[in-house]
């Protein structure tokens, strides 16, 4: 088989704040921005990875969600425990300091993990966990 990871999907609840945590703290490109007010679709991802992508979703728009599932996703997105997603750099100190820069909510400072990767963690704006791994 031929199968490649083509996009992942992360909820996001303010569509502006997520374009600038996507695109100006992690330097992602936006590659689709659809729909109007708090129901926008937008598609970012790195610019020299083109064929992978983020979709950053409004979350429980699906006709099928009940209220009761609506109010989980809410309550899991509030404690930051909903969507997640791992990336990789290089260099992981250059890249936290960025990243921190910009103001991202820091979960955890550069650190070798006994599972041995070292990677930190940052929230993006709507609480999503975002790991970064340095590539060895």
């Amino acid at each position: 088989m031929d199968i490649s990871i083509h996009m992942s999907t992360l909820p996001q609840t303010d569509p502006d704040a997520a374009v600038a945590f996507y695109r100006d703290v992690l330097g992602f490109e936006v590659r689709s921005d659809v729909g109007q007010g708090k129901m926008r679709w937008i598609t970012v991802g790195p610019a020299d990875q083109p064929g992978t992508s983020i979709l950053l979703a409004p979350p429980a728009v699906d006709p099928g969600v009940t209220e009761a599932e609506r109010r989980t996703i809410a309550e899991m997105m509030a404690k930051g425990t909903y969507g997640w997603i791992l990336l990789a750099t290089k260099n992981l100190d250059s890249t936290f300091e960025k990243i921190q820069a910009g103001d991202a909510e820091v979960v955890q400072e550069p650190t070798e993990q006994p599972y041995g990767v070292r990677d930190c963690a940052f929230r993006d704006p709507a609480g999503n966990l975002i790991r970064i791994q340095e590539l060895r």
